[in-house]
């Protein structure tokens, strides 16, 4: 609930207005996971909350931490027995989080191992909050940044997304600037279109990982239902609406996408408009043949695209050694548990 409908509730069953803010402070602000826990809410009104509006804390199966320390991954089991993960990952600019917005993912991306086996159910704003509290207290650190760039496709679970989003950068609760938000997409036009309309700071970031609709429809059966043509052109919709710069996510594929007429191709789509490559070596999954393009192959596309005029990095690589890929713990816990 916001702010707002948690004063309505409060007050419909009867109790002060007042006590609607003590909840959402304990809540969001520290992220307590227990009525218990809110000493100055009385003990029958907290008697009464876990009744009827239980809390459901993610309860860690799993964490494993990468070799360099800057990389730790969660393993999540939910209330209905379901597994999420989450990654938290140490910057120099800060710590970022990212949280998954469903448990597998429907997009069916050839190369990411959260589809591998389909979308189990949307995740509830609170159940996408409370991957940030909860590696909050187990790290002991921070959050600064947050990418919405796990398991799932959070345009499939837009309203709680939205939900999200609102409660994440309300000043009652964790106050996050949501400049301090990616929310990442496999493209699904109609919804970045409704998206750019909400007029939200947040940064979007655009799964592409092909120069060409031919090669992007081999990878991303998304592709089949949307262009690359009206992918751009819900892109600069939402730049216009927002003034928020896009990210373009580049996984390089080795001989799929990643040869010097890809690099032309690429720069060529993405001419012109204010944008911001990033490219991924891409973490391969033992289910399919996908191989990383080698160290010189994106040092040359990167090369060719800024030569072009292109704003691009290569993505610090972080977590390779600890299952690292969106989906990756996940689908081994459950390879393994099976």
């Amino acid at each position: 609930m916001t702010p707002e409908e948690l004063t309505q509730y409060i007050t419909e069953i009867g109790e002060k207005p007042f006590r609607a803010k003590q909840i959402f402070s304990w809540l969001h602000e520290r992220q307590v996971s227990s009525y218990d826990e809110m000493t100055n809410v009385p003990k029958r009104l907290r008697e009464r909350l876990a009744s009827v509006q239980p809390l459901h804390a993610l309860l860690p199966v799993r964490t494993l931490e990468s070799g360099r320390g800057d990389t730790k991954k969660f393993l999540f089991r939910l209330f209905d027995g379901n597994v999420i993960e989450s990654v938290w990952m140490k910057h120099n600019h800060g710590n970022s989080v990212c949280i998954s917005s469903q448990v597998g993912c429907n997009m069916g991306c050839r190369f990411c191992a959260s589809t591998l086996d389909g979308c189990v159910r949307n995740l509830t704003p609170y159940e996408m909050l409370c991957q940030v509290y909860a590696i909050a207290a187990l790290t002991g650190e921070r959050v600064s940044n947050i990418d919405v760039m796990g398991s799932g496709e959070p345009l499939d679970n837009y309203d709680n997304l939205l939900r999200f989003l609102r409660l994440v950068s309300a000043e009652e609760g964790m106050n996050l600037s949501l400049r301090n938000v990616t929310v990442s997409t496999c493209g699904l036009v109609p919804k970045i279109r409704e998206l750019a309309d909400e007029h939200l700071q947040i940064t979007l970031a655009i799964s592409l990982h092909a120069s060409n609709d031919e090669k992007r429809r081999e990878l991303m059966p998304v592709a089949k239902r949307w262009t690359i043509s009206e992918l751009l052109g819900a892109c600069r919709y939402y730049f216009d609406q927002t003034g928020r710069r896009i990210s373009f996510e580049y996984a390089l594929i080795a001989g799929e996408n990643d040869t010097d007429r890809c690099a032309e191709e690429l720069a060529g789509l993405l001419h012109g408009m204010n944008c911001h490559v990033n490219l991924i070596p891409v973490n391969p999954i033992r289910e399919r043949s996908y191989r990383r393009s080698g160290r010189g192959a994106v040092l040359e596309f990167d090369k060719k695209l800024e030569n072009y005029g292109i704003n691009v990095t290569i993505r610090r690589e972080m977590g390779a050694d600890i299952d690292g890929a969106c989906g990756q713990l996940r689908r081994n816990y459950l390879t393994r548990s099976d």
